[in-house]
Parts: C-alpha cells; sequence; structure tokens
C-alpha cells in the first residue's frame, strides 16, 4: 500500500497530468502472518479509519488481503462497511475498498473464471484465500504458497523471483494469473514481463487495488505497463460505482 500504489498513481501521471494523488496511512499493526495476530490487526480498523477520517480523504482503501480473508468468505463486505460507519461518524463521505474485494473485482473486470494464484504465506492460509475466492464463484486451478511468514520478510521479497515462481504453476486451465494475493509482497515490476511471457492477464492485490481506488474516484483505470486490469481496456465490473472521493489506508 505504501509502495506500489503510490508507484501506480504517479506512474499515471505521465498519461494524466492533471491527475495528482496525495497519500495518508495509518497502520494497523502485525509482525507475523498468523491467524492470531491476522485477528489482532483487524480489531485496529476503528482506530485507524478514525485518523485517516481527519484527513478527509476522497477514498479510503484497506490492505491486508489475508486478514479479511482469513475471517471467511463475503468478509470484506463487513470490513469495508466498518470503516464506512467509522468514517460517517465523523463526517467523512469517502467511498470504502479493500484489497480483498478489489481482487474479487479485478478478476471479474478481466472476465476470468478461473485463476492461478501465488501468495507468500504459509500453506493453512493461503488454503483459505483458495476457499474465499471459490467461495466468490472463481476456480482456483493452481495455488503456490511461498510460505515466509514474517510480515516484513515478505516485504523485502525480491519481486524480480515472481519471474521464475510462476513457472511452477500448472496454467493449462487458468484465465488469470494473480501474481501476488498480497499486497506487502512486491510483484509490480514483474507484472507486465510475466504477462507478456505467460500469454494470460495477470494481475495482483495492488493492481487491483488501484483499479477500484481509480474507478471510485470516476477516473479511467489506467496505469501504463500495470498489466491488462490497468491496460485501458477492461471496463470496471456491475456494482463498483464511480465516486468523487482518494487518500488511503
Amino acid at each position: 500500500m505504501e509502495t506500489e500504489l503510490p508507484r501506480m498513481l504517479n506512474a499515471r501521471e505521465s498519461i494524466a497530468p492533471d491527475d495528482r494523488f496525495v497519500f495518508h496511512t495509518s497502520r494497523m499493526r502485525m509482525k507475523h502472518v498468523t491467524p492470531d495476530e491476522l485477528r489482532n490487526m483487524n480489531a485496529q480498523t476503528e482506530r485507524a479509519a478514525l485518523e485517516l477520517a481527519d484527513a478527509r480523504p476522497d477514498v479510503v482503501a484497506t490492505a491486508c488481503l489475508v486478514a479479511i480473508m482469513a475471517q471467511g468468505p463475503g468478509h470484506h463486505c463487513v470490513a469495508e462497511a466498518d470503516i464506512t460507519s467509522a468514517l460517517r461518524a465523523e463526517g467523512a463521505r469517502a467511498p470504502v475498498v479493500s484489497s480483498a474485494g478489489a481482487l474479487l473485482s479485478g478478476v471479474e473486470a478481466l472476465g476470468a473464471r478461473r485463476v492461478a494464484i501465488i501468495t507468500p504465506y504459509m500453506k493453512e492460509l493461503t488454503a483459505k484465500v483458495v476457499d474465499y475466492i471459490e467461495d466468490a464463484g472463481i476456480e482456483v486451478v493452481d495455488a503456490l504458497s511461498l510460505e515466509v511468514p514474517d510480515n516484513l520478510a515478505v516485504a523485502r521479497l525480491d519481486p524480480a523471483d515472481l519471474r521464475e515462481h510462476w513457472r511452477r504453476l500448472n496454467l493449462g486451465r487458468a484465465d488469470a494469473l494473480v501474481l501476488s494475493a498480497c499486497v506487502q509482497m512486491p510483484s509490480l515490476a514483474s507484472i507486465q514481463p510475466v504477462e507478456d511471457e505467460a500469454g494470460l492477464p495477470v494481475l495482483s492485490a495492488a493492481t487491483s487495488t488501484a483499479f477500484r481506488i481509480l474507478t471510485e474516484l470516476g477516473l479511467p483505470p489506467v496505469v501504463p505497463g500495470a498489466g491488462s486490469l490497468l491496460g485501458g481496456q477492461v471496463s470496471s465490473p456491475a456494482g463498483s460505482g464511480a465516486g468523487t472521493m482518494a487518500g488511503r489506508s
């Protein structure tokens, strides 16, 4: 959230110089990606939302896809509603998106029904992510867990390694490849190269979140070099309406 999203939206200025973005961040603490720490992190949601409300952002996005998906199918709707309620109580009118909900929207926008995914999580958590995605009507044909439990270590993973990791997946039935089902795991530098080589759309939790942010702002969801989802040929899925609201959590 604090690296790839600003990079994408700032890169967008090369094609739309009048659209400029300012970022505000409130952090929820977590050191290890475990079920207990994920639950504890989710408990900090209201506090983080209240801190952002003071900045009067135009859109608020919440990350940590697995923290939401580990709570069970459909929980992104609950998380988004909770943040919306906290913002409204402080007079902030920003629409709210989550990386978990955004990934589902991104796959839908691509018209994909079957995906393969790469996660940095332990296999137990990857299984929860797979269940969540499949509950939304998207088949996960293969999944690769890199099994990195330390949250800072996840952020330090080399995105160039993904240019080899994807080859370990069976993509024979996949309509799209989720190169990183985690906003914390960097992947942006490899999205376009892997898409070009794999020959199918490649997206990530981060590119999906950028897609939803731009859609909520009523702006064309276009970022150069960030894969098909942000290539300018994809329409936002039904139900993800445009707003007038831009900051993030």
